[in-house]
């Protein structure tokens, strides 16, 4: 390219800009203007009166509103001790590798400190209390460097090289959180929540803005802060579920892991425990903890084994939505949670066993695992918080007893001589709860399977508290209660009672419900009593109760066990209006369906249904 004058160039633009800034300038900002003008040492005339020469004269003017730009002030003299401190240590006289390798981190600090000479980083605090950290840290390391470079240092060689390294750490420390600072955008991000009185557009952004600068927060400085910062942390958290979502959103768990694993203090791993059991509790964000794996579920092994009375509860808490997983309930077995969980379960808070219980009923729920419970004697720490325990803490144990003893009789029979049936009693009188209710169900349809226990349950009144449960008006209750009752209905005696005690119709009235697991249970429990011929007759005397059991017979009615329904029906075959009433409720256009899926019983049943209706036209045409 041919050069051209200042004059050329002056003269070009203030005849023709338009035509010549396309060719020859960039689209400069404003402010850069003011450097072409300076450059070409122009200045704002009258006699310049073209368009380029206005914008030259707008753009040298100061504006009114500008405010300067804020620069670190201490950056400057902290570059500064910097330089003299890399003077210094490359005279040292003693420990020399180990200086070399501090002078390669101030080296790495140097760059890093860069980052800090924007200017939004002017004025914010995170990189102002940073500096200061730093300032100290160097002021420190010249009055080291110079004590080194004596052969022998006042204090000792040993003293020295203990004070060299801790130099060398505080540096990895400092080199770590510029990263951070660096890393979490909070240096370009305006401050202006704080310093120039501009509001977030939103409650939500707010948050999130808060929520990103605590987890800096978190990653940077030493303990204390970061205890401060984790306080302001649990505030927000507990304020609102809704902070809590936008908090793991932003990041939130792993930075807490990450701070489980690497801090030592006991108080920041307290907190940080309870942060991570606020999550917890918040359904939407339970897959984030999930996501974190062993690494999370180790710390808080951790904190369950030598952790405060305070820190283990709410380990405990989050080990509760952790322990659901099969993968997760082997690392904690292997590990040694259960036996971490049943010391709690002895000598912990009354809060505390209860959710420690909790946990152990989960596990309880793998099969692989319950040798582990064996082996630490869990039954009888079981049992015993059943006797001294909270209604939540006997419901748990209870609920963990049904796990362990499932498909073993022999455990179930060592629970019963233990007193666990006097506990269910206790529990069954007293319960607050449908929680109480559902469990002690559960545990006595699991007992009952066994003969000799069944004949002790129902000796000890539980056939009418079992009965009462099927009214209550939470599903899960009346699912336990009906299996319960299937189990407990062992004998034509017990049969003919619940029938008599008005079972049925309870029984009826489940089958009209939306849940097919409370469908399947009541078409059980009625196929049972249908064995004893006093039942049938109160049967027939329910109102659509055949009606009702025809009607799950549809395939459209997905997911049944189809086999109970057919037995209830076959059992009324000897009744005629019985026949015509399947009839006419459609059985006979359900039925060819469920003997095409080898139903047992239904063809049996069809050929039975067909052979009345034949009956029938016969019997008419001869009349």
């Amino acid at each position: 390219m041919i050069s051209k004058s200042p004059q050329f160039e002056v003269h070009a633009l203030s005849h023709s800009p338009r035509a010549y800034l396309p060719n020859h300038f960039p689209r400069f900002p404003v402010y850069s203007w003011v450097v072409v003008a300076k450059s070409l040492n122009l200045h704002p005339q009258p006699v310049l009166s073209s368009p380029f020469f206005s914008l030259l004269s707008n753009a040298m003017k100061e504006p009114a509103d500008e405010q300067p730009i804020k620069l670190n002030p201490h950056l400057a003299d902290i570059q500064q001790l910097l330089h003299s401190l890399l003077e210094s240590a490359s005279h040292v006289q003693i420990l020399k590798s180990k200086w070399s390798l501090i002078i390669n981190k101030l080296s790495t600090l140097q760059a890093r400190l860069s980052d800090l000479s924007i200017p939004s980083a002017g004025d914010n605090p995170l990189s102002c209390e940073l500096l200061r950290s730093v300032s100290s840290t160097f002021a420190s390391a010249s009055s080291l460097a110079a004590v080194c470079r004596s052969p022998t240092p006042p204090g000792g060689k040993l003293r020295t090289q203990n004070e060299v390294d801790s130099l060398s750490a505080k540096l990895d420390a400092h080199i770590n959180d510029l990263e951070v600072l660096a890393k979490s955008g909070a240096l370009s991000e305006p401050n202006a929540a704080v310093s120039s009185g501009i509001f977030p557009a939103s409650r939500r952004e707010s948050v999130r803005a808060e929520a990103r600068n605590l987890m800096t927060r978190l990653q940077i400085g030493s303990n204390e802060p970061r205890s401060l910062a984790l306080d302001s942390l649990l505030g927000l958290l507990q304020e609102d579920d809704k902070h809590v979502i936008i908090a793991v959103a932003q990041g939130l768990v792993p930075v807490l892991v990450h701070l489980l694993d690497s801090s030592p203090s006991s108080e920041i791993k307290e907190k940080t425990v309870t942060a991570v059991a606020k999550i917890s509790t918040v359904d939407s964000s339970k897959h984030v903890l999930l996501a974190e794996g062993l690494g999370l579920l180790n710390n808080l092994l951790r904190v369950l084994e030598s952790g405060s009375v305070f820190a283990k509860e709410k380990s405990c808490v989050a080990l509760t939505v952790l322990s659901n997983s099969k993968e997760n309930a082997r690392a904690i077995a292997s590990r040694g949670g259960i036996s971490s969980l049943l010391e709690v379960c002895q000598v912990g808070t009354p809060n505390s066993q209860a959710l420690a219980a909790g946990v152990l009923q989960n596990l309880a729920a793998f099969e692989e695992i319950k040798d582990s419970f064996i082996e630490e004697n869990a039954v009888s720490i079981l049992l015993g918080l059943c006797d001294s325990g909270t209604l939540l803490a006997q419901e748990n144990s209870i609920g963990c007893l049904c796990n362990l003893v499932s498909g073993n009789d022999n455990l179930k029979l060592l629970v019963a001589r233990e007193g666990i049936i006097e506990n269910l009693k206790n529990l069954a009188d007293s319960a607050s709860t449908a929680q109480n209710l559902e469990v002690v169900a559960r545990m006595v349809s699991t007992l009952a399977s066994c003969p000799n226990i069944a004949e002790s349950l129902v000796a000890n009144g539980f056939v009418d508290r079992v009965l009462n449960m099927l009214s209550s008006g939470v599903l899960g209750v009346r699912i336990a209660a009906a299996n319960a009752l299937c189990d407990l209905g062992y004998n034509n005696k017990i049969k003919k009672e619940l029938g008599e005690i008005g079972c049925i119709r309870l029984l009826v009235g489940m089958l009209d419900g939306k849940a097919t697991e409370e469908k399947e249970a009541a078409a059980k429990v009625l196929s049972m009593l249908m064995n004893f011929i006093g039942n049938r007759r109160i049967f027939r005397k329910v109102e659509k109760g055949i009606v009702s059991v025809v009607q799950l017979l549809d395939p459209l009615v997905k997911n049944l066990d189809k086999k109970y329904l057919v037995s209830i029906l076959a059992s009324l075959m000897n009744s005629k209006k019985c026949r015509k009433q399947m009839v006419a409720a459609g059985a006979c256009v359900y039925l060819p369906k469920l003997v095409e899926s080898d139903v047992e019983g239904a063809k049996k049943l069809l050929d039975g249904l067909e052979r009345g209706k034949l009956w029938g036209v016969f019997g008419r045409a001869l009349s």
